[in-house]
C-alpha cells in the first residue's frame, strides 16, 4: 500500500486521533527532490504498514496544513506519535535515514 493523501478534511482523523506513529511527507509535484523522496516514502508505508501509518500533504492543495507545521522547505517528514511532532526532517533522506526517525 502507498502512502495516502492527507488533507483538513481528514487530518483530525487520520493524524491526530491515531495512537500510534505517523510519517507526514510534505511535498509538491513540480519538486524535483520531492519526487525522488516519494518512492521512499511509499516503500516506507508498504514495509511498515500496520505499525506505522504514512501520509502525504500536497502543499500546494494544503497550504494551512504546511503553514501550521512551520514547512519553509520540501520535502519536509514529520514523526508524530499520539498527536505530537516527534521528529522532522528537510530534504531528500535514505530510506535507512527514514527508518532511523520513525524507530522512536
Amino acid at each position: 500500500m502507498a502512502a495516502y493523501m492527507i488533507n483538513k478534511n481528514n487530518f483530525q482523523e487520520e493524524v491526530l486521533q491515531e495512537r500510534g506513529t505517523v510519517v507526514i511527507d510534505f511535498f509538491a509535484p513540480w519538486c524535483m527532490p520531492c519526487k525522488k523522496m516519494s518512492p521512499v516514502v511509499d516503500k516506507i508505508a508498504q514495509e511498515y504498514e500496520g505499525s506505522v501509518k504514512v501520509g502525504k500533504v500536497n502543499i500546494e492543495e494544503e497550504p494551512e496544513l504546511a503553514k501550521e507545521f512551520g514547512v519553509m522547505s520540501i520535502p519536509t517528514l514529520i514523526v508524530m506519535k499520539e498527536g505530537k511532532v516527534q521528529k522532522r526532517s528537510v530534504g531528500l533522506k535514505t530510506k535507512k535515514e527514514v527508518e532511523k526517525m520513525i524507530l522512536i
